[in-house]
């Protein structure tokens, strides 16, 4: 088992707008985030003394949630009201990729990532549950959460995988050959194969996680797999997970309606192609919580919230 690390913090930097929800960093060490309001933001220079300059890019006009850089220019977004979309950063200009799976409405989009072959995967969290209603799904543990496929040119995607608990962050093997999802209510990431004799078939990556594992995040084909922790094990939940339906669907009832406070325990992780965990990083205690995702730039790890108006800048840990 790999020892727990302390995350240190370095700084908080407050970004005009609540729940930057995913952080990805670009080539020239930017960071892109989407928050509550439907902005997408870039931040540049987080650690400068000055401090960070903040620029808006493009409004969705909806609430954008996970995002994969193309290039400089290009974004794509999964947008928990209007699907997947496609953004110029140039221009600001928003294009609807897909807005439905199968007939039915691509509602609570979570997460997109880009594939050699230029297709793109993204993640549906809960078919039951909107945005606004997350906890609803935990509590249910209604496994409505999908994987699915978008061929280049298609906007129909296709259906890899289903029956997941609250499919959540993306990351492509550093071959490509699968894909790795993180499954929140499960404490589990779950490995999908794309190619090779085990195409199509789907098998546990890293179970019995520490905490929740929210949105993933791989800086380019070799760096490791960092997975953000958006909150520790809860005992008396998964209690509850084992009871009938029937049960668990009148506890989400109550959760939807009780105001919901985020612990103080934060977390992140990183992993190999193997599944080895390459670092744990956690801390108790902290003023930043509910951390929903992570990227690495300019040797920091950039800390992303659904519940924060900015984002926090730690200490990145030495190479393992």
């Amino acid at each position: 088992m790999h020892r727990p690390e302390t995350l240190v913090p370095r700084s908080y930097v407050d970004i005009g707008g609540r729940g930057p929800e995913d952080v990805v960093a670009d080539g020239r060490g930017r960071v892109l985030t989407g928050v509550e309001d439907g902005r997408i933001l870039r931040l540049d220079g987080l650690t400068d003394p000055g401090g960070a300059r903040v620029e808006a890019l493009a409004e969705t006009g909806g609430r954008p949630l996970g995002l994969e850089l193309l290039d400089d220019e290009t974004l794509l977004v999964c947008d928990a009201e209007r699907g997947l979309l496609r953004i110029g950063l140039d221009d600001g200009t928003v294009h609807v990729l897909t807005d439905t799976v199968a007939g039915e409405r691509l509602r609570f989009c979570s997460n997109v990532i880009a594939l050699p072959d230029d297709s793109v995967c993204l993640t549906v969290s809960s078919r039951r549950y909107p945005l606004d209603q997350w906890i609803g799904d935990l509590v249910e543990h209604t496994g409505t959460g999908r994987l699915l496929r978008l061929a280049p040119g298609s906007t129909t995607p296709e259906v890899l995988l289903e029956g997941l608990h609250f499919a959540n962050g993306l990351a492509p093997s550093s071959d490509g050959s699968f894909v790795i999802v993180a499954e929140t209510a499960a404490y589990r990431l779950t490995r999908h194969w794309l190619t090779g004799p085990k195409a199509g078939r789907s098998e546990p990556f890293v179970e019995n996680l520490p905490g929740m594992p929210d949105n993933v995040w791989r800086d380019g084909r070799d760096g490791p797999v960092w997975v953000a922790l958006a909150g520790p094990r809860v005992p008396p939940l998964d209690l509850l997970h084992r009871t009938p339906p029937a049960v668990r669907r009148t506890a989400a009832r109550a959760a939807v309606r009780a105001p919901f406070r985020p612990t103080g325990t934060i977390g992140v992780m990183a992993f190999d192609d193997d599944g080895r965990v390459v670092h744990h990083l956690t801390r108790r205690r902290s003023g930043f919580r509910m951390v929903t995702s992570v990227c690495e730039t300019d040797g920091h790890l950039v800390l992303g919230s659904l519940w924060e108006r900015g984002v926090a800048v730690c200490e990145a840990p030495a190479a393992g």
